[in-house]
């Protein structure tokens, strides 16, 4: 199975697949509204403005595993990163990162680039995947990875055919 033959649902319930972003460099981002990371919004916002024109998405899926972070429904997310942080990117459904519940998305980032020491375990919110524009896993970043320091792999990436 390719990235693209991946079924997700929007922040709105709309399911389709991740072939609609075919062709596009992807950032994708498991995210939380109560996390000491949450203020990465403002980041991930800008990088996307920055370089969405350049063929640039950021797809945030919300995640209440890690500390629970992330309570509210999709209506309340929405709300939150709008209000909060004027977020245009894509967001989707909650999803388990982890365990068995493990979303299909995440089973394959994970696999594709393992974390520290090989770990195929998301360790906290606002883990972020750097996919190319044919789908390949290119680099997994951590929680303390900001938007900032992601640019210059990002700009790097989007450079290439």
């Amino acid at each position: 199975m390719s990235l693209y033959d991946i079924r997700v649902t929007t922040i709105d319930g709309e399911s389709l697949t991740l072939d609609a972003y075919r062709g596009r460099t992807l950032l994708i981002v498991n995210v939380a509204s109560q996390c000491g990371f949450t203020a990465q919004y403002a980041g991930l916002e800008v990088l996307y403005r920055r370089h969405r024109a350049e063929g640039f998405t950021i797809l945030g899926f919300p995640c209440k595993q890690c500390g629970r972070q992330e309570p509210g429904d999709e209506a309340e997310i929405k709300r939150f990163c709008s209000e909060s942080y004027d977020v245009s990117f894509p967001l989707f459904s909650k999803v388990d990162v982890n365990g068995a519940g493990t979303h299909p998305l995440y089973a394959h980032l994970k696999s594709a680039k393992k974390g520290f020491l090989g770990s195929q375990t998301i360790k906290w919110n606002f883990t972020k995947f750097l996919v190319s524009r044919d789908g390949e896993v290119l680099r997994r970043y951590g929680s303390t990875d900001t938007p900032k320091t992601i640019e210059k792999d990002l700009v790097h990436v989007l450079a290439k055919p």
